[in-house]
């Protein structure tokens, strides 16, 4: 498959404190990529990076071979969608009327009918046509993450980043979520970059782990060559099992703190 997206040498920190330092990564096309680490590693920061939210002090982000800091804010919209890690924000719209607002790299502010239908397409493709007509703050916290979700989607990017997107969600919208990426990445041909807390949902889901410690990566590669219990100790400071699920992928049970 062909490079999607190249970081190289990437480091960034607030107040002279690195918390990302000289990330080397590559996602490539039709890819779900999912970051993973403790508390304080780096994985939302990273993740704003490549969205531009934060400039790096150091090092590139490549889309397509193109340097993603020289793109036009339009063009970089079409080209990344951006899911943050919760929407607390009071929005007196309705969920149609958050969702179309994805459109505007492609539009500007002329609504025409073919953006009313991609919005409505959207909607059911993720099951929430039902909320169209409701407004965004009478919505669950797990139904307000889908309409997130939803919002990106049809801005028809290329590269999806979503930023803990299983967050404060229960089992059953956790996996819908997650079926949700995977079946985009799959049918769409687009990738996707998640920072993620739930090591079982991102072997689950995910082609590669890239798994952060201290803002460097530690470790990248396939679930079951990352997800062992020598790195999770060296990481994380927890002893653990790991055994194969029923799907074959790498199940992580924590038996200790160290």
């Amino acid at each position: 498959m062909a490079v999607k997206l190249a970081i190289t040498d990437l480091s960034f920190g607030y107040n002279g404190k690195a918390t990302i330092k000289d990330v080397f990564l590559e996602v490539e096309r039709g890819e779900v990529v999912s970051l993973v680490g403790p508390n304080g590693a780096g994985k939302s920061t990273l993740i704003k990076c490549i969205d531009r939210i934060l400039r790096p002090q150091r090092g590139t982000v490549l889309v397509d071979g193109k340097a993603a800091s020289l793109m036009g804010s339009k063009d970089f919209s079409r080209m990344m969608g951006y899911v943050p890690q919760s929407t607390k924000e009071i929005f007196p719209y309705t969920v149609f009327d958050i969702v179309l607002m994805g459109r505007r790299p492609h539009i500007g502010w002329r609504v025409t009918g073919g953006d009313v239908k991609v919005v409505a397409k959207t909607l059911k493709f993720m099951g929430i046509e039902q909320f169209a007509s409701r407004y965004f703050d009478e919505l669950s916290g797990g139904e307000k993450q889908k309409i997130a979700m939803a919002r990106a989607i049809v801005q028809e990017p290329e590269i999806l980043l979503l930023d803990e997107p299983t967050s404060n969600l229960d089992i059953k919208h956790q996996l819908e979520v997650m079926r949700t990426v995977r079946l985009l990445v799959e049918k769409g041909g687009i990738s996707a970059i998640m920072a993620m807390h739930d090591l079982n949902l991102a072997s689950r889901f995910s082609d590669k782990i890239v798994m952060l410690k201290d803002g460097r990566v530690f470790e990248m590669g396939r679930p079951e060559s990352v997800l062992i219990p020598e790195n999770i100790e060296k990481v994380y400071g927890v002893r653990a099992e790991v055994i194969k699920d029923s799907t074959g992928r790498p199940y992580v049970m924590p038996i200790d703190s160290i």
